[in-house]
């Protein structure tokens, strides 16, 4: 049996100068937020820690700037504003490491604050939409707060919590927020969909995040055959795709005949279809987004996508320039993980240039850009404008090719640029 108090009784253990764990993605726990914030007065230096959070981010407000300070290990546009400030700081890590960070004590957490699904008979919770780097943070943490909810879905995998674990609890009764890409999906983006799909044989085991582009590769898969899933998120864009029958999983290595994923965001369509539903299996990063584990899979065919990419392949992925803008994430882990699976194959996909008109393919990465994914990783590159393979190919090499799929508008200016940094020199490629 759980005692549920109110939201102020449940955050009043927390103290100056401890560092919190924050769920994150559609399980961010908003109520309990705003009851922390309103303690501002009473905290300070307060260490906020947490992946992408979704909604309000009271935490993060002019108001609470002396009392908390928000250390991101992924930023989500709620609180950009903050980690680019003095009030804010940003942790360069892979998803699959961040656990590392709070079993090791390098980030040593002392209170969890997390959403959960209603316990059942037993007395188990679930972390829900997101066991991701949740798991390892209650299993570590001093202090567990749970914001239980009668609409989290309860989720299969390892994600389950007993209520004896909890310092404290309230419960609520609330939409999770929502997340959709489906009806952003551009000529551009399907093109890009199709071009990705024309990659991808039968039998391969797909990993892809969120967005447009990726639910435009989905949605180009609907006459594949025994498909599989594992992957460190997924959003709407599988519905359709399970629906179709191309999804399986029969082929798979790791857990065949289960949808794998460290965490989900998407619309209440979608954390419907995953609740009490023992087809998808939600596990630690640390587990979903190894390499060793990725690899033991036919076919893992990764596509991820970037700011910016310069002409030998090296990858800007959380930066614009300096400005932190999302983070490293799970991006590296299934890239390499593609690569080290057998037929394999890691894509790079993205739209040829920006909104304002802006290249995305560049001589150079802006100055303080970070390299998210080297250019020794780097092999399917993906645009609008079709696709190309630099594994093995010289730097030279790499840059023509790149070229070749830049907008039309930009390539003059990147052959230039290619001539002046390798010489007017093409030897034939074979």
């Amino acid at each position: 049996m759980i005692t549920y108090v109110s939201p102020e009784v449940a955050v009043s253990s927390i103290q100056s100068h401890q560092r919190v764990f924050i769920h994150g993605s559609a399980a961010t726990p908003t109520t309990l937020l705003y009851a922390l914030a309103a303690r501002k007065n009473e905290l300070k230096d307060v260490e906020i820690v947490a992946i992408t959070t979704l909604g309000d981010m009271p935490l993060v407000s002019d108001e609470c700037k002396n009392s908390f300070y928000m250390n991101s290990l992924f930023v989500s546009q709620n609180v950009r504003a903050a980690v680019n400030s003095e009030h804010g700081g940003y942790v360069p890590i892979f998803l699959s490491e961040i656990g590392h960070l709070f079993r090791q004590n390098i980030l040593k957490i002392d209170v969890a604050i997390v959403q959960v699904s209603e316990p059942d008979a037993h007395g188990f919770c679930t972390l829900g939409t997101s066991v991701d780097v949740a798991k390892p943070a209650v299993e570590t943490a001093r202090i567990v707060i749970a914001q239980v909810n009668k609409q989290m879905p309860r989720t299969h995998g390892d994600g389950h919590i007993h209520i004896s674990k909890f310092h404290a609890a309230i419960h609520v009764d609330e939409p999770l927020p929502e997340v959709n890409y489906g009806d952003k999906i551009t000529d551009i983006e399907r093109q890009i969909g199709n071009h990705c799909a024309s990659l991808i044989e039968d039998r391969s085991t797909l990993q892809m995040g969120i967005g447009a582009i990726p639910d435009a590769v989905l949605d180009s898969l609907k006459q594949h055959k025994d498909l599989g899933i594992h992957t460190e998120m997924f959003s709407n864009g599988i519905l359709g795709l399970l629906r179709s029958g191309a999804i399986t999983n029969k082929y798979k290595k790791k857990h065949p005949g289960k949808i794998v994923s460290a965490f989900v965001t998407g619309t209440k369509e979608l954390y419907d279809a995953i609740d009490d539903n023992p087809e998808f299996s939600f596990h630690e990063a640390a587990y979903v987004n190894d390499t060793a584990v990725i690899r033991k899979n036919p076919k893992v065919i990764s596509i991820n996508s970037c700011v910016e990419m310069d002409l030998t392949g090296q990858v800007c992925a959380d930066s614009i320039a300096s400005y932190q803008y999302s983070g490293v994430g799970g991006q590296m882990d299934f890239m390499r993980g593609a690569s080290l699976s057998e037929g394999g194959k890691p894509i790079m996909a993205l739209t040829s240039s920006t909104r304002k008109g802006a290249s995305k393919i560049v001589p150079f990465l802006k100055e303080g850009a970070g390299v998210v994914t080297t250019r020794a990783h780097m092999q399917y590159v993906v645009t609008e404008y079709g696709m190309v393979n630099l594994y093995g190919k010289n730097l030279r090499q790499r840059a023509y090719e790149l070229m070749r799929i830049a907008h039309p508008d930009h390539r003059e200016d990147l052959e230039k640029a290619i001539v002046e940094r390798f010489g007017s020199f093409i030897y034939p490629f074979r």
